[in-house]
């Protein structure tokens, strides 16, 4: 994310970070303290805005990632190992695993959601075509 922020931080575009800890627990720490996990490793400073811990999914889904989830259905049908996700009701259009990404334009509309193993290439060519102003087809 540091790396979109040196290419696109000048340029109407920003990343915005918020942790949840529904997926295997693995931000279980404050906000402040999960830094130290982020590769490359200790030492770690955010180049973009990262927000309080949030739930993603469940009864208690933050409204932003309703809202986000609800424009931007989820088309996959697997929704892993249900061992490891840590939120009730479990439902179709819910965020799989950390690290998945939501694409806003400029006027805040909802663009494009992506898995959190799509190619990062991909995401970079859609930020670009985005602040050229074309329309990803």
């Amino acid at each position: 994310m540091n790396a979109l922020m040196d290419m696109c931080g000048g340029l109407n575009f920003t990343v915005l970070g918020f942790p949840c800890n529904q997926f295997g627990l693995q931000e279980n720490h404050e906000t402040l303290n999960i830094l130290q996990y982020v590769r490359p490793g200790r030492g770690f400073l955010p180049k973009f805005p990262i927000f309080s811990r949030i739930e993603v999914n469940g009864s208690d889904e933050h409204p932003l990632y309703a809202y986000l989830k609800e424009t931007l259905p989820f088309v996959n049908p697997v929704i892993g190992d249900i061992r490891k996700l840590y939120w009730s009701p479990i439902k179709a259009n819910d965020i799989r695993w950390n690290f998945e990404k939501f694409l806003i334009t400029a006027d805040g509309v909802p663009y494009k959601r992506y898995d959190p193993h799509c190619p990062f290439e991909e995401v970079e060519r859609d930020i670009a075509t985005l602040l050229q102003g074309r329309h990803l087809s």
